[in-house]
């Protein structure tokens, strides 16, 4: 199961799967394209692994790496939890 997490001003979508079985949890990151339709790239944590990023640039990815390196401790929570819905009790 995904969960929503975080959408940014230029569309790009952040969502994350439930805690895995090892402990990991996927970041599946997607914005939207004009010609390609969408980029999309996953990343595992902890351990900040990337892997089938498709479209995206070297500095996009350094880019969305800061902004999940510095909310993973959320995203980790969340995860556990079902996702923030779950984890905030609305």
């Amino acid at each position: 199961m995904k969960y929503p997490f975080l959408t940014l001003d230029d569309e790009t979508e952040i969502v994350h799967s439930e805690m895995l079985p090892d402990g990991k949890v996927e970041v599946y990151i997607e914005k939207p394209d004009e010609k390609d339709c969408f980029h999309n790239a996953s990343c595992f944590i902890p351990g900040y692994k990337w892997k089938n990023i498709n479209g995206f640039t070297d500095d996009e990815i350094k880019k969305y790496q800061e902004i999940i390196e510095s909310t993973a401790h959320l995203i980790l929570n969340f995860a556990q939890k079902g996702g923030f819905e779950n984890a905030s009790g609305f």
